[in-house]
């Protein structure tokens, strides 16, 4: 029983004459979505050795293969594009709503190209059940993300969601981040945070993205009976299992500190004397007192691991305070209290900011005695600094290879210029080889192995078969939080086109797209001398027996030589 969903289509956007077309999706390309459809459009369309946040850069908005579908928590959409952070290929997904929007709509992807001769004027686009314009947006220059969606949800049908870019992506910062919209369609909380293409979104004017889904229905698969069956399963298994997330990513705070991987002063230990009131679980525990809780940020999912955060009135404040923000803005700058973490991840998300970046930056200028460690007012008094762009705001936003230059600082942890996440190289091994190979850089979602046990014969393996599970789960829409299996996508795939997908066919995908990236950036200048972690890695130690990262360079070349499939492949879980 052939066939699925029909009718896809391409949006290419020309911001250089503000012009939008519609074209045909490739047939061939039917089973690639997100990070593989990115990756394969920028090595088509997309000059690897282009400027960044010139008019040669390309930037991609593509929703994985079974957004819009009734599949489970599979509504994630990709943002891809040459890093002003990196210099190479970047994508960053987010959750939210306007993937599943763009794909009941029939949209695959949108290629933006070109760049306004106005460099001050601002664009938005819309896509409807109409058709696809690009319209002027001057009016919302300059606008926070929450007030620029709060005014766009007045002004368009309430189904609509918005793909926004903050102040910091006007300015062109290199750690801009992209913001879309949640399930609600209305808080932009769900952000495309790493490599800066929030920057590429601003040099090309585009303020805002708006889909309007209208009363379209959920794509149907070719084979309804087997694809309903399989969600019903899989939904089934799932909430009858662990749900390791049931109270979001902030809980892994006491784990990671026993790792020695919740870093505390730019990095010099690994663990933080504040993990106690950092603990997610202090989260949790105001919500019965406060309000919020745990909630989905996009149609469909089914592992809700979106804290809802309230202030001491019982206000509103953010949403998903996660992990790696508990720990780049909180521990690792000195911070002690998680309502303080609060303030600053909606303030990045209010500019439009990885917290990641942002809190690695914060810390190299702590460390550099520019600021003191744990100012929590100072910190925040930065970030609404960062939307002023003012030089020492400039530097903040461009990222911490940026703020070690302004500070005149040398202890910067990073790989590829990307700031190092929660998770550190030098306890988890295996991670620093994903650290070091990976086409992004220091990115945990490439493929995080939280396993210290592992010995060195079984890194090279361990970092590959994590980066193929991991690009294929984030070319399927599904979120790496459900942690499905490679297995699980070609079940799904198989029964949304009515065709087997095998294993090998998979395999290849997941290898493939990671080629495509590669070879982008070797076109960008990247060579295996650049498959390395910044001094600090290697020569700081941490942990309860003090160590390095000192992985050989044949280990970590080996992870760039495509191995044998082995039965574990197929059964290993995405995470992130």
């Amino acid at each position: 029983m052939a066939g699925g969903p029909s009718g896809d289509r391409i949006i290419y956007v020309d911001m250089t004459s503000q012009s939008a077309e519609v074209r045909d999706f490739p047939a061939e390309w039917k089973l690639l979505g997100g990070r593989a459809l990115s990756a394969k459009i920028l090595l088509a369309e997309c000059d690897p050795a282009c400027d960044p946040l010139g008019p040669d850069n390309v930037l991609v908005m593509a929703p994985g293969v079974l957004s819009g579908t009734a599949a489970p928590t599979s509504g994630r959409i990709s943002i891809g594009g040459k890093s002003p952070l990196t210099g190479g290929i970047k994508e960053a997904n987010a959750g939210g709503n306007p993937g599943q929007h763009l794909m009941k709509l029939g949209f695959r992807a949108i290629v933006v190209k070109g760049q306004p001769a106005d460099a001050d004027a601002r664009y938005g686009l819309e896509i409807d059940g109409d058709g696809v314009r690009v319209v002027a947006a001057d009016e919302y220059k300059g606008l926070w993300n929450y007030a620029l969606c709060e005014r766009l949800h007045g002004r368009y049908p309430k189904e609509s969601s918005f793909i926004s870019c903050g102040p910091a992506g006007e300015l062109r910062l290199a750690g801009a981040s992209v913001a879309c919209t949640d399930q609600d369609n209305r808080y932009p909380a769900r952000h495309a945070a790493r490599g800066g293409l929030g920057a590429v979104m601003g040099a090309k004017g585009l303020k805002f993205v708006m889909v309007d889904p209208g009363k379209t229905s959920a794509r149907q698969p070719a084979d309804r009976k087997a694809f309903g069956a399989l969600c019903k399963q899989y939904t089934k298994d799932y909430l009858a299992g662990p749900q390791m997330f049931k109270t979001g990513t902030s809980s892994v705070v006491p784990v990671a500190n026993m790792l020695h991987t919740f870093p505390y002063k730019n990095r010099t230990e690994g663990q933080s004397p504040d993990a106690q009131t950092l603990d997610g679980a202090r989260i949790v525990e105001s919500f019965e007192e406060r309000g919020g809780g745990m909630h989905n940020c996009m149609t469909g999912c089914i592992v809700k691991c979106s804290n809802v955060v309230h202030d001491a009135e019982g206000n509103y404040k953010t949403s998903a305070l996660e992990f790696e923000t508990l720990t780049l803005l909180g521990a690792n700058c000195a911070v002690s209290s998680w309502e303080d973490v609060a303030d600053l991840d909606r303030l990045c998300d209010e500019v439009g900011l990885d917290t990641i970046e942002t809190g690695a930056a914060i810390a190299v200028l702590m460390d550099s005695g520019q600021m003191d460690w744990g100012d929590a007012p100072a910190m925040k008094a930065l970030l609404e600094e960062i939307a002023k762009g003012t030089d020492r705001g400039k530097a903040i936003g461009n990222g911490a290879v940026a703020t070690g230059k302004y500070a005149k600082h040398g202890r910067v942890p990073h790989a590829k210029g990307q700031a190092m996440p929660a998770w550190d190289p030098r306890p988890l091994k295996a991670t620093g080889v994903t650290y070091c190979t990976s086409p992004m850089g220091a990115d945990h979602t490439a493929g995080l192995i939280v396993n210290p046990g592992l010995q060195p014969d079984q890194f090279a393996w361990e970092s590959q078969k994590a980066q193929i599970v991991n690009a294929v789960c984030d070319s399927s829409g599904f979120c790496q939080f459900l942690q499905p299996t490679m297995d699980d996508i070609r079940g799904f795939y198989a029964a949304l086109y009515g065709e087997d997908v095998s294993r090998e066919a998979i395999h290849d995908q997941g290898w493939e797209c990671l080629e495509d990236e590669w070879k982008f950036n070797s076109g960008a200048g990247f060579g295996d001398e650049d498959d390395v972690l910044s001094e600090p890695m290697l020569k700081d130690p941490i942990g309860a027996a003090p160590t390095v990262f000192d992985v050989s360079d044949d280990i970590v070349r080996a992870a760039k030589q495509r191995m044998p499939a082995a039965e574990d492949l197929f059964t290993t879980k995405a995470t992130g």
